[in-house]
């Protein structure tokens, strides 16, 4: 997958224009800002408060589960296409696209993939279906990154502990993976001398903050965004970030929404009641 940068190719990403999705030209050692989402689970509402606070950004990554739970599938597909052609498919994806059982699902959690194949259009019941399995990697990496939804080891796997995180850092020899799947923002970071948990820090749950984290080269890391849909860390706030190449840090970001509406959609929608009440308690 050919990623790409922008027209000023700047040396310094604080100098590069306004955001641009996908621009024109290969990478030739140029800075990058990776604007990393994952598990918007058809809330459209807090996709576009993402989009709107989003800081400039050269390429939009997408980690997963794009679908499930929430009640605007198909608004989220198209946005989200829109943003970028860089995905890797979640649990949620595959279920709603008819591509897995549901055994593994709870009662809530199959009922909602239920609705969303029943819901989907034919286009985007045939794109959900092509998205592809990770790792997925650059094309001409300049920054030595893997992107998956739940593990390079196994893409439905569940990274929440430091000990979870261990076997695929030291499984994988590569400087950063990004992931999703536990909908908790954060990560891991591995090297010679310690193991440790990235855990971002905020002040309040009512504005948009940022947490900044510098990155070591010589450290692995496994670095989670957070989900934007559907947060389970206790904070209702959308969750993405932003990676920057030039800078080599990550910036964590959380981002109030209209979630009375992403509420409202999925009570008149008659998916379960449940659905709409976890969005306020970030669980």
């Amino acid at each position: 997958m050919d990623l790409r940068n922008s027209e000023q190719n700047s040396e310094d990403c604080s100098e590069c224009g306004l955001r641009v999705y996908n621009p024109p030209f290969p990478i030739l050692g140029a800075c990058l800002r990776i604007l990393l989402v994952s598990d918007i689970h058809s809330n459209l509402e807090a996709l576009n408060a993402t989009i709107e606070s989003a800081p400039a950004h050269d390429v939009v990554v997408n980690l997963g589960d794009v679908v499930g739970y929430g009640a605007s599938p198909n608004e989220v597909i198209d946005v989200s296409r829109k943003l970028g052609n860089i995905f890797v498919r979640g649990n949620h994806d595959k279920a709603a696209a008819g591509l897995m059982d549901l055994t593994d699902f709870n009662p809530i959690a199959g009922m909602a993939a239920l609705w969303t194949r029943d819901n989907l259009t034919a286009d985007n019941l045939v794109w959900l279906r092509d998205l592809p399995a990770g790792p997925v990697h650059l094309d001409n990496d300049p920054i030595d990154a893997q992107f998956v939804h739940g593990s390079p080891m196994d893409e439905d796997e569940y990274l929440v502990t430091l000990r979870d995180a261990l076997e695929p850092l030291m499984a994988y020899p590569i400087a950063l993976t990004f992931f999703g799947h536990s909908h908790i923002q954060g990560g891991f970071i591995l090297n010679a001398r310690h193991e440790d948990v990235l855990k971002p820090t905020y002040h309040g749950n009512d504005q948009h903050e940022v947490f900044s984290v510098p990155l070591k080269k010589e450290a692995q890391y496994l670095i989670n965004p957070g989900s934007v849909g559907q947060p389970r860390d206790g904070d209702w706030r959308a969750s993405y970030a932003l990676f920057d190449s030039d800078k080599y840090e990550v910036q964590y970001h959380r981002v109030p929404y209209d979630i009375r509406s992403a509420q409202d959609r999925i009570l008149a929608a008659n998916l379960p009641p449940r659905l709409a009440a976890r969005l306020a308690a970030g669980r």
